[in-house]
């Protein structure tokens, strides 16, 4: 073997499967984004809290996404304590948790909000990242379907800050327990029957992706794919299929109220479901939200091994391209319900709580697609360029820069190798620098600077022909006093914004 050491391998950069850098804009747009629901958010009088990244697996439970195995679907690793912990997959869980921990403390009900990444251990694919940001709002302690008709309102008010127009935009209403009387109807009551009602609930979620014709299929015998795969189905005679696709199907629930609460009636919850969406439907419509904005509508079956009572969904009505260069409608950016279960499961007690969970990421595409998001004007920094090296030169460069900050302008001064001056030219004009600022050793002993002008420079050299018309136009570099630094740079910027304004 050769005493020769082996050149050590350089490392291979490579993202991890499902996750994204983000860029400049993509952050400062969410930020943007984020700053509306917040504000709409403290509006209705709720307060921010944050919970940590990791949760101890068990405190997630049985409410991971289709899963009935604790570790599945979520990043886990284990304590030196021998703990399992996870990284939270939605923010409800750790929500629950610290509900819980701190219930002495907490004032109920307790109106809270929160965003943050969750992380879901699942095959990523084409528009599915295993890291994404969620919003969310709830309200704990509070029993009353009215605070779920809050959420609806809010959920709206929030579309609308963001630019989404009415008519672009619907909140759908359904509720859990109208479900469960359907079920109880057609002989899927007790608990005996809790193996075949997951599995009725399984095919319903699956309505959007099959349609009424796949979710038959599931509701009875069972399915198979176009791969030839068969999904066994719940089993369900012709009759209660029927039944179940009526209620999923409806879309206009005025009609056929009368039919659907003929069809609960005389079960445990179905009855009682149908008046606390009867009295959603008039408390919204008592605010001035109306069907174009909240809609009552029984065919909303997100979460329904999740939730107890009201279910809501905020969807994006209008079209949009996809991958395959189909329209389509954009479809679903938030939802949630009522969720009694979560926090009693650590109480040993009743414990109600509502709360609805925006997509940041799924959102900011569609607002993108509308032209409402990253519009503001991100102007980049003024470039103080450096001619010399020497303690004094550069003391005057930073306070140059300094100068510059203290006025509210954004700035840098150049820190890559400054011997190359053309490169920090080349390097303001890549990073598209409004202006520059030039002092070497003359100008220094003058007490002058010289700005350069570097957007109407970049134009002047596009479209000047003659010396004519170079003096008509505004001058691209000049030279002024020190102490007339930042004025003059104040002047350059406002010029070129009202350029901005009229070319656009």
């Amino acid at each position: 073997m050769s005493d020769k050491q082996k050149k050590p391998q350089k490392l291979k950069a490579r993202l991890p499967r499902g996750f994204v850098d983000r860029s400049a804009s993509d952050i400062r747009a969410v930020n943007e984004m984020t700053a509306k629901i917040r504000a709409v958010y403290e509006h209705y009088g709720f307060d921010p809290v944050e919970t940590p990244l990791f949760e101890y697996t068990d405190a997630l439970g049985k409410f991971l996404p289709d899963s009935d195995r604790p570790n599945e679907g979520v990043f886990s690793l284990q304590d030196d304590d021998e703990q399992w912990m996870s990284l939270r997959y939605d923010l409800t869980a750790p929500l629950a948790r610290h509900v819980a921990e701190n219930f002495n403390e907490i004032q109920l009900p307790y109106r809270t909000y929160r965003a943050g990444y969750v992380f879901r251990n699942e095959k990523p694919g084409p528009g599915r990242f295993r890291q994404f940001m969620q919003f969310d709002a709830d309200t704990v302690g509070a029993p009353g379907v009215q605070a779920d008709a809050e959420m609806c309102m809010m959920m709206a008010d929030t579309l609308e800050a963001l630019g989404i127009k009415r008519g672009d935009y619907v909140v759908r209403v359904n509720n859990r327990k109208v479900l469960d009387g359907v079920l109880e109807a057609i002989g899927l009551g007790g608990d005996d029957q809790s193996g075949q009602r997951l599995n009725v609930l399984r095919a319903i979620d699956k309505l959007d992706k099959f349609g009424p014709e796949g979710v038959a299929l599931l509701l009875g015998p069972g399915r198979k794919d176009e791969s030839g795969d068969f999904t066994k189905g719940a089993g369900l005679n012709s009759e209660q299929v029927d039944k179940v696709l009526f209620f999923v199907d409806i879309k206009d629930y005025a009609e056929s109220a009368a039919q659907l609460a003929e069809l609960v009636a005389g079960t445990s919850k179905g009855s009682e479901g149908v008046e606390e969406l009867n009295f959603i439907g008039s408390l919204v419509t008592s605010a001035g939200y109306q069907s174009d904005r909240i809609k009552i509508d029984p065919s909303v079956v997100r979460g329904l091994e999740y939730y107890t009572g009201p279910v809501y969904e905020a969807e994006l009505q209008f079209d949009v391209t996809n991958e395959k260069g189909e329209k389509v409608v954009f479809g679903s950016v938030g939802g949630g319900g009522r969720y009694d279960g979560l926090v009693s499961r650590f109480m040993g007690q009743p414990v109600p709580a509502t709360g609805f969970s925006i997509g940041v990421s799924r959102l900011m595409t569609a607002l993108k697609n509308l032209g409402k998001l990253g519009q503001d004007e991100v102007i980049e920094p003024v470039l103080v360029t450096v001619m010399d090296g020497d303690v004094e030169a550069m003391g005057r460069y930073q306070r140059f820069t300094q100068q510059l900050r203290a006025a509210g302008i954004r700035a840098e001064m150049f820190q890559g190798n400054w011997k190359k001056f053309g490169n920090q030219l080349k390097y303001a004009d890549r990073r598209g620098c409004p202006v520059a600022i030039i002092q070497g050793g003359d100008e220094r002993a003058q007490g002058v600077v010289q700005l350069k002008d570097l957007i109407e420079g970049k134009r002047l050299s596009g479209e000047i022909e003659d010396n004519a018309s170079w003096r008509e136009a505004r001058v691209a570099q000049e030279t002024v006093p020190e102490a007339d630094l930042v004025a003059k740079v104040q002047a350059i910027l406002a010029a070129q914004a009202e350029d901005r304004k009229r070319a656009g």
